[in-house]
C-alpha cells in the first residue's frame, strides 16, 4: 500500500522531537591505552604515578649544591672537585642525594684531570626536572566524557595507566534495501544501482565514534525488511535503513517500522533530504534514510549525529561561518529549508562563490563542495552579488587557493588542475560549467580567475576576440591559447545511421542532444544550421541540453540520444564513435589581476610544458602546437 508523507517538519523541530523520543543507552569498556586514540572515556581518570618520579636531569652536565658556587663569576672563578663538589649528570638521570641543580655542559671548563672551574653561580633546582613536573599521582590527567587524542596517551602512560575505561562505541545496523541495489563489484547491468551509500554512511559513523555494521542488501519486499530489522534489533543500538522512504509503491521503510514499534515522524521540511523517517523499535532509535545520496548523507548529519554526541557526551561540532558573495542567482521555495552545495574561490579581494548542482542523486556535489548554503524556509533566495554567510567544508586558507574556472567545459581543464596539484598543493582548479559566454560574463563581473572559451563568430570567421571586445568593451582581459580541437558528431559505436553531415539529423529524424545556451558548441551547431539552411524545428531533441561533452555522451551511451555534437575524448570515455567535423581554437581568458599572479605563471608553466602537451594529444583530437600563445587585438 502507497504511503504518503504524514509531515512536513522544519528540520529543527524534527531533532528536538526525536531527540526527545529515544536515547541510546551508555555502556562502558577497559581498552588498552595504546588503542584509545579517538575513544571517550566514561570517567574521570587519575593519575597513579608522578612523571617524573624523582628529581631528574634536564640537561646534560654536573650535579652541583646550588649554595656551594654562589660568588663564582669571570673575576672569580670557582674550582669544583669531584664527588665533593659535583658529579657528571646525563639528561633525564636521576639527581643524587644532596645535590639540588645541574649546570649545563657548556658551561663548565676542565681545571685539571679531575676538577672543573665555573664562572657563574647556580640557582637551586636549575635545570632540573622536579618530582611530578609533568604528571602528579593523584591528579586528574583527563575528564570524563574526553575524546582521547595522542598526546593523552602519552599522559596517561605516563602517569601509570595502561587500561582506561570508555564509552563502548554504539551498534549500528546499516540496512540497504532495494531490489535494484547490487554490491558495488558486481557487473552493472541497465536498472540497477550499486551500493555505494551504505560505505560512505559506514565511513561517517567510524569519524563520529559508533560502529558500524554493513548488512546484507534486502530486496523491496515488506517481509524481507521486517526480518532484517528483527534481527538487527537484537544486537545493535541504532538501525538505520535507506531507501524505501519515500511515497511510492514499493518505499515499505515506513509500514515496516510502524509495525515494529513507532513511527514519530515521516518527511522533514527541507530540500533535498524530505523522505526520511524517524522513529523507534523496542525501544531503539530506528531512521529510514532516503536513497538519494546528498539527501541520505545530509539526513544522517541531521539526526544521527546529534544522538551520538549526546551518548557520547560531546558538543556538536560546528563549521566556521564566512561570508560569501554569490556569482549567481540561487532560487528556492518558501516553507523549505534549502541545503545548497558551493564552490568558493578568492577573486579580487572578495570569496565569490557558485552553486553545485541541487540534485538529491548528485554526489560529485557532495566531492567538489567547499562548503554549504543553508536557505531558511521562510526566503525566496538569494540575488547574484549578494553577500551571504555560508558553512565552510573547507579552512578559508585552502579556499583563498582555489582558482575558480568558468566557462566551456574541456577535458583539460582537469588535466590542468591535476598537474596545478602536482607542482603546487595549496593550489586547485573548481570549475563551473557555464557555456563561452557565461564564462566572459563571470570574468567581467570579477567573479572567476579564468574562463574556457570556444566562440566561432561567422561574420569575423575568428574566435573568441570578437565576443570578448563586445560583452567586455572596458575591461582589460588576456586571452591565451589552450588548445586547438576537433569538434565532431557523438554516435553509438559503427555509427549506425551513417551520420556524416547536418542534414543526415533532419533528413533521419535522429534524437539529437544539444548543449546550452552560449556554450560555443551550441552556437556552432546554430552556425552550422544556418549554412545547411536548416532551422531548429528541424531537429528532433534540439530543446534538449546539457552542460558538459561527458553528459552528451553518457546520453548516447544510454541510449536517449542518437547523436551529439562534442569532443573525441568523450566519445572514447564512453567507448562511442566519433565523426570529425571541424578544428576549433579554444582559449583561455585570463583576468588582468589573475594573469600576472604566480598562479597564473604557474599554469602557463604547465600550458607549454612539452610533457603536458604530450598528455594532452594522446588522447586524440587535440593540437598543442601554439598552447601558451598570447592572443593579440584585446
Amino acid at each position: 500500500m502507497r504511503k504518503v508523507y504524514l509531515s512536513n517538519t522544519p528540520r529543527k523541530e524534527a531533532l528536538e522531537l526525536f531527540l526527545n523520543k529515544v536515547e541510546i543507552p551508555r555502556s562502558m569498556e577497559i581498552i588498552a591505552v595504546a588503542e584509545s586514540t579517538g575513544r571517550v572515556t566514561s570517567e574521570p581518570v587519575f593519575a597513579r604515578l608522578s612523571m617524573p618520579g624523582y628529581h631528574a636531569a634536564a640537561m646534560d652536565g654536573i650535579a652541583v649544591r646550588a649554595e656551594s658556587t654562589f660568588g663564582a663569576s669571570d673575576q672569580n672563578p670557582l674550582i669544583l672537585k669531584p664527588e665533593d663538589d659535583y658529579c657528571y649528570i646525563n639528561t633525564g638521570g636521576p639527581l643524587p642525594a644532596d645535590f639540588n641543580a645541574v649546570i649545563k655542559i657548556e658551561d663548565i671548563q676542565p681545571f685539571d684531570d679531575e676538577s672543573v672551574e665555573i664562572l657563574n653561580p647556580a640557582t637551586p633546582w636549575q635545570h632540573v626536572r622536579a618530582v611530578g613536573e609533568d604528571v602528579v599521582a593523584g591528579e586528574i590527567i583527563v575528564q570524563a566524557k574526553h575524546r582521547l587524542k595522542p598526546p593523552d596517551l602519552g599522559a596517561l602512560l605516563a602517569g601509570g595507566i595502561s587500561e582506561v575505561r570508555v564509552l563502548k562505541k554504539p551498534k549500528v545496523a546499516i540496512i540497504p534495501s532495494g531490489s535494484e541495489v547490487i554490491e558495488p563489484g558486481r557487473e552493472r547491468k541497465p536498472g540497477s544501482v550499486p551500493d555505494f551509500n551504505s560505505t560512505v554512511i559506514a565511513s561517517y559513523l567510524h569519524e563520529w565514534g559508533a560502529e558500524p555494521e554493513i548488512m546484507p542488501i534486502v530486496p523491496d519486499e515488506p517481509a524481507n525488511i521486517r526480518t532484517a530489522v528483527t534481527a538487527a534489533l537484537e544486537i545493535h543500538d541504532l538501525i538505520i535503513v535507506i531507501a524505501g522512504s519515500s511515497a511510492g509503491a514499493k518505499d515499505f521503510t515506513f509500514t515496516v517500522i510502524e509495525e515494529l514499534g513507532e513511527v514519530f515522524l515521516h518527511g522533514v521540511a527541507t530540500r533535498p533530504g524530505k523522505p526520511t523517517i524517524l522513529g523507534q523499535a523496542n525501544n531503539k532509535p530506528v531512521i529510514g534514510l532516503p536513497g538519494y545520496p546528498v539527501s541520505a548523507y545530509m539526513s544522517l548529519e541531521w539526526f544521527v549525529q546529534p544522538l551520538l554526541c549526546r551518548y557520547l557526551g560531546l558538543p556538536l561540532p560546528q563549521r566556521e561561518k564566512h561570508p560569501v558573495t554569490l556569482g549567481r542567482r540561487i532560487i528556492s521555495e518558501i516553507g523549505v529549508e534549502e541545503f545548497i552545495r558551493m564552490t568558493v574561490g578568492y577573486v579580487d579581494g572578495r570569496y565569490m562563490a557558485n552553486p553545485l548542482t541541487r540534485g538529491a542523486g548528485v554526489t560529485m556535489s557532495m566531492v567538489r563542495a567547499d562548503g554549504l548554503l543553508v536557505i531558511p524556509p521562510n526566503s525566496l533566495g538569494f540575488e547574484q552579488d549578494e553577500t551571504v554567510d555560508i558553512e565552510l567544508y573547507r579552512p578559508l586558507s585552502e579556499l583563498r587557493c582555489n582558482l575558480l574556472a568558468a566557462g566551456s567545459h574541456d577535458l583539460i581543464i582537469d588535466l590542468l588542475g591535476t598537474a596545478l596539484k602536482e607542482r603546487d598543493p595549496q593550489v586547485n582548479i573548481t570549475s563551473s560549467h557555464l557555456g563561452s559566454m557565461g564564462g566572459i560574463a563571470a570574468i567581467g563581473r570579477g567573479q572567476a580567475h579564468l574562463a574556457g572559451v570556444h566562440l566561432f563568430d561567422p561574420d569575423t570567421k575568428e574566435y573568441n576576440q570578437s565576443y570578448i571586445r563586445k560583452m567586455l568593451p572596458d575591461k582589460k582581459t588576456h586571452l591565451v591559447n589552450l588548445t586547438y580541437r576537433m569538434q565532431g558528431w557523438i554516435v553509438p559505436r559503427g555509427n549506425p545511421e551513417g551520420i556524416n553531415r547536418i542534414e543526415d539529423l533532419a533528413e533521419k529524424k535522429l534524437a539529437f542532444i544539444n548543449r546550452q545556451k552560449g556554450a560555443g558548441t551550441r552556437i556552432l551547431f546554430d552556425h552550422l544550421l544556418q549554412e545547411a539552411g536548416l532551422s531548429a524545428k528541424d531537429i528532433y531533441g534540439y530543446e534538449r541540453e546539457e552542460h558538459t561533452h561527458l553528459n552528451i555522451a553518457a546520453a548516447v551511451a544510454a541510449g536517449t540520444a542518437r547523436v551529439g555534437l562534442g569532443i573525441l575524448p568523450a566519445a572514447k570515455a564512453f567507448d562511442l564513435d566519433f565523426v570529425p567535423l571541424i578544428e576549433e581554437r579554444y582559449d583561455l581568458l585570463l583576468s588582468d589581476s589573475f594573469y600576472t599572479s604566480k598562479e597564473a605563471n604557474l599554469l602557463l608553466d604547465i600550458i607549454t610544458d612539452p610533457l603536458f602537451q604530450k598528455q594532452v594529444e594522446d588522447m586524440g583530437g587535440y593540437s598543442m602546437r601554439d598552447a601558451g600563445k598570447n592572443i593579440d587585438g584585446l
